[in-house]
């Protein structure tokens, strides 16, 4: 059985910035781009029969300079859609909104509502099974943002999407995930390049 190897794409301006960044197109800053190349020496070391990317630049961008092969773009890998909040900081949202946490209040309804974790545990919900479907015969690869890879390991895990936030995921690092006696486990998680 093969395993599920995911990279967060390498730092961006807003990620460095701990800005939301979930549909705003950004690309990598060079250091970014540095922390994607590091990662080729892992990916080179698997063989995968099936790669995902978010159509996100910053996501496409990190799959190419780590020699991820011939990546199929995914809307599902798409980062949470954060709304109103998107580009804000926690500390800028927690000055209108004491206390907002992403992981409890997430989105809020107006004109641009953003996403749930639910709802975004629908999106990977599909990821993982499309995944399924090639893991008999190797290793898949997905390369994504934070928040969708996190709600998505919580989902391989059968946990709920919102126990996304017991994974920290640092930017240009990989995870994997597989089975141990036939049920999902996390074999490695946030591992740097080394």
């Amino acid at each position: 059985m093969g395993e599920l190897i995911i990279l967060r794409h390498g730092e961006t301006e807003w990620s460095k910035a701990m800005k939301h960044t979930g549909r705003t197109d950004i690309g990598l800053t060079p250091h970014g781009e540095d922390q994607a190349r590091a990662l080729a020496p892992l990916v080179g070391r698997h063989t995968f029969v099936k790669a995902y990317a978010s159509p996100a630049t910053r996501a496409r961008r990190t799959a190419e300079l780590a020699g991820v092969p011939s990546p199929e773009l995914l809307d599902d890998l798409w980062e949470w859609d954060y709304g109103r909040f998107e580009g804000l900081t926690t500390p800028e949202i927690r000055e209108t909104i004491p206390g907002w946490y992403v992981w409890e209040n997430g989105t809020e309804p107006g004109a641009t509502p953003g996403e749930t974790a639910d709802e975004v545990g629908d999106r990977v919900d599909r990821v993982i099974a499309e995944a399924r479907t090639h893991l008999a015969d190797g290793d898949v690869a997905l390369v994504a943002h934070g928040h969708v890879l996190r709600i998505l390991t919580a989902r391989w895990l059968g946990l709920p999407a919102d126990h996304g936030r017991l994974f920290a995921l640092d930017t240009g690092t990989a995870s994997t995930l597989g089975y141990e006696h036939s049920r999902p486990v996390i074999r490695s998680w946030n591992v740097p390049p080394s």
